[in-house]
């Protein structure tokens, strides 16, 4: 069994980055900026704004951080990502979610224009994921697909299963798969025979958001097992593998913490520079 060091990778891609964003400012005067937007404090959104600026400063992309109290207006947060839509020196834009309840989530995303889309949510890059066309992709998703090809697992002809459809994970997860010439099927609470369906694996996604829901018993002997989930039990994260029994069974397989975790920020950054390259196309 091989254990995929997501750590490692994310600090392998942002010292790439960090290459691109010095080559991309002395070519255009400027740095990669990317812009973050937190409404309220939420500890734990809090601590991802931090840890996102932080590695802007790592990649060497200039970070512009907004905040604004809980009690924010409609109004007000969308003059404010309308306004950093139309800033040159903002490449990218990100709304750290979930917005206090009071406010319109679709409505304020819609005020990001595709071009700085940072996170892939909007429908344009997702219709351009469907259609396997140049796009920003949704970053944890694409931080899988970034742990495959650096430890050379090749999808190609492969049987995969994602286990879950949010479309921030599970649906761009199978088209990056299916793009990629994987045969995939996508499971949910409806599927007919979750166990069954698992275990015909050669790469197993779990990104159902329940802690140890996945077991030995739903996967096959060398399967790549990848698990998106952080779940808090007792006090310590825990995936939605049972990662003491599967990693008895897999070939290679993601720790929680320290797997798909830590890549999710490294492609946000990394989907931060693409933007910034697209725009001066």
């Amino acid at each position: 069994m091989t254990l995929i060091d997501g750590k490692k990778v994310s600090a392998d891609v942002r010292a790439e980055l960090k290459t691109e964003t010095a080559a991309f400012e002395t070519q255009y005067g400027k740095k990669v900026g990317l812009a973050v937007v937190l409404v309220g404090e939420d500890p734990a959104s809090q601590v991802y704004v931090r840890n996102k600026i932080r590695g802007c400063e790592e990649a060497g992309i200039r970070s512009f951080a907004h905040y604004l109290p809980a009690n924010a207006s409609q109004s007000e947060v969308e003059e404010l990502v309308s306004a950093l839509a139309a800033d040159d020196n903002v490449h990218g834009i990100l709304v750290q979610l979930p917005l206090p309840k009071h406010l319109d989530e679709e409505k304020i995303l819609a005020c990001i224009p595709t071009a700085k889309d940072v996170d892939g949510f909007s429908a344009e890059n997702i219709g351009r994921l469907a259609m396997n066309e140049e796009g920003t992709v949704a970053c944890t998703p694409s931080g899988v697909m970034e742990l495959l090809k650096r430890y050379e697992i090749d999808p190609r002809g492969k049987k995969a299963v994602v286990v879950g459809r949010s479309n921030i994970v599970g649906r761009p997860m199978a088209l990056l798969l299916l793009n990629a010439d994987a045969t995939v099927t996508v499971c949910h609470s409806r599927t007919a025979d979750l166990k069954a369906e698992c275990a015909q694996a050669d790469i197993l996604v779990a990104a159902i958001g329940k802690p140890k829901f996945i077991t030995a018993d739903m996967v096959k002997d060398g399967a790549v097992v990848v698990d998106v989930g952080i779940n808090r039990v007792d006090g310590k994260l825990v995936g939605d593998v049972d990662f003491e029994e599967v990693s008895k069974k897999a070939s290679y397989i993601t720790p929680v913490p320290g797997g798909v975790g830590p890549m999710t920020i490294a492609m946000l950054l990394k989907n931060a520079v693409a933007c910034a390259k697209r725009a001066v196309r």
